[in-house]
């Protein structure tokens, strides 16, 4: 992250190759890392919740944004805004973004998980999954699906390889298949906020 001038957990060598899906453990000398509930208390071991860091590497703030200061540092702990957890090991496994996370009927989908499941399969290029308001469920699971060039594929397809990696809430009620490439910003990121609007108008 920009606010940690790029420091922060790394995984090296024989630790790479046992938790090749991890971030690393943190550096415990000058880097603190904790996991948070939304009440910004420590969750126990193995648990979800957002990511914090403190240590001297930090930004002391914002430029002159004192409302994004206080929104992001916490008695010098940054809140990342990254959902991960940390194993009995030590090591960090970021899951998602918490923008990202869609809350369907009470129960949390991981955009993250669902796409991971989606980009098994060969024919897909690019997938999005996103939330759409549902009147009676708060937000429904969507997704945008990029496919390769002469492939195919039906939304029972997908739905059918989703019912055998994820549970019935995390499938996608609302699958959009597109042509053109999604939309990012310059650093690469997709860009989901446009996708409701712009898939399912």
């Amino acid at each position: 992250m920009t606010e940690t001038n790029a420091y922060g957990p790394g995984n090296y060598g024989d630790d790479y190759v046992s938790h090749p899906t991890s971030t690393g453990r943190a550096r415990m000398v000058v880097l603190d890392a904790s996991i948070r509930d939304l009440d910004g208390h420590e969750v126990p071991v193995g648990e979800r919740g957002e990511i914090w860091l403190k240590g001297p590497m930090l930004i002391r703030g914002y430029w002159k944004k004192p409302e994004a200061t206080a929104a992001a540092i916490t008695n010098g702990w940054l809140r990342t805004g990254d959902i991960g957890r940390v194993d009995e090991d030590g090591f960090l496994y970021i899951e998602d973004r918490m923008k990202d996370i869609i809350l369907r009927a009470g129960e949390n989908v991981y955009s993250a998980e669902v796409e991971a499941a989606i980009y098994e399969l060969p024919a897909v290029y690019e997938a999005a999954v996103v939330g759409l308001p549902h009147e009676r469920l708060g937000e429904e699971v969507a997704c945008i699906v990029r496919l390769k060039d002469g492939a195919s594929m039906s939304e029972d397809e997908l739905r059918t390889h989703l019912a055998s990696k994820l549970a019935a809430f995390k499938i996608p009620t609302r699958v959009a298949f597109t042509k053109e490439p999604l939309p990012r910003n310059p650093a690469g990121k997709l860009l989901k906020r446009e996708m409701p609007a712009r898939y399912f108008d």
